[in-house]
């Protein structure tokens, strides 16, 4: 009887074995194993790390007052002058410094636009594309309206008029607009799925719309989520870039990449003061391209067509 019962328990952990191996791995390990897979993706990941870390740990050992303090004296040092590794702007302040409270900044303000944005974005394409019809209807005519209208003169006129305007207000007015290009991506992922023998399955055990839009449906598109929402980042921080380069972005006693790269707007700086304006237009650049390669690997991640063998 012995024999009999370990040897049953042996073919049930066989069986157990075999089940598991069948398993499809989760989202999070396709996501991760794409990455790893592209050279490419996996080095922008680690650049993205190494930025992160740049600027906000940088940061953390700064003094705000200090490094936006002005010191003429110092004005224009060049590259590694009077112990300043990548010199002074025209007020004497270190550019390394700002460099690091600057990227910061835009890195902040880039996530904060899209956390909004995607939770906005999120419930609007969700109930719209979830109900249908007249429902749908009349969101996509707002949504329709929204786009329409110019965005970056608007943004302009309202910093301008807005009174004690800060970093917290530019994020609300950048995702005033941003909202709509998410609810339309999402509403299109949405309307695909509402008639899923899984959804008409829910809806005949009694489950409400609320419990099969957030406990069934929303899960099923979790990865055009994330995929969403990274590379959402890029673009948001190249709204607050070119807001801050204008000058109609964060207050001029805020350091941002768009402030710096603003230096740019001088020809005698574009030329001989390449130092004030250089570092950023860099960093931007790798954190956008380093951005976008690694949301390629999700959405590699999200369609099984475009995955890696």
């Amino acid at each position: 009887m012995a024999e009999k019962k370990e040897t049953a328990t042996k073919k049930a952990n066989k069986k157990d074995a075999k089940q598991k191996a069948t398993l499809p791995p989760s989202g999070f390990k396709v996501a991760v194993r794409e990455i790893l897979r592209s050279k490419s993706a996996c080095t922008a990941l680690i650049i993205i790390i190494l930025i992160l870390l740049f600027t906000f740990g940088g940061s953390l050992f700064l003094n705000r007052a200090q490094v936006t303090e002005m010191n003429i004296a110092d004005a224009y040092y060049g590259w590694g002058e009077a112990g300043h590794l990548l010199g002074t702007d025209d007020g004497g302040r270190d550019i390394m410094k700002l460099l690091m409270m600057g990227g910061r900044n835009s890195i902040m303000i880039g996530i904060s636009v899209t956390l909004i944005t995607e939770i906005v974005g999120l419930i609007v394409g969700l109930v719209s594309g979830y109900y249908g019809g007249a429902i749908d209807s009349v969101i996509m005519r707002i949504v329709d309206f929204v786009q329409i209208l110019p965005q970056l003169p608007i943004i302009i006129v309202l910093t301008t008029v807005i009174r004690n305007y800060n970093a917290v207000t530019l994020v609300f007015l950048i995702a005033m607009f941003g909202w709509t290009t998410t609810a339309r991506y999402y509403r299109s992922f949405i309307l695909s799925q509402r008639d899923r023998d899984y959804v008409l399955a829910s809806k005949t055990s009694g489950s409400s719309n609320l419990q099969i839009m957030f406990r069934e449906v929303l899960p099923n598109i979790t990865s055009m989520i994330i995929i969403d929402v990274v590379l959402t980042i890029a673009g948001n921080i190249g709204i607050e870039t070119s807001l801050s380069f204008l000058g109609y972005g964060l207050p001029t006693t805020t350091p941002s990449l768009g402030t710096l790269i603003g230096f740019a707007d001088d020809p005698v700086n574009v030329i001989s003061r390449p130092w004030l304006w250089l570092p950023a237009t860099i960093l931007l650049l790798v954190i956008s391209l380093s951005i976008n390669y690694v949301g390629r690997a999700l959405q590699r991640a999200g369609d099984a067509r475009q995955r890696e063998n």
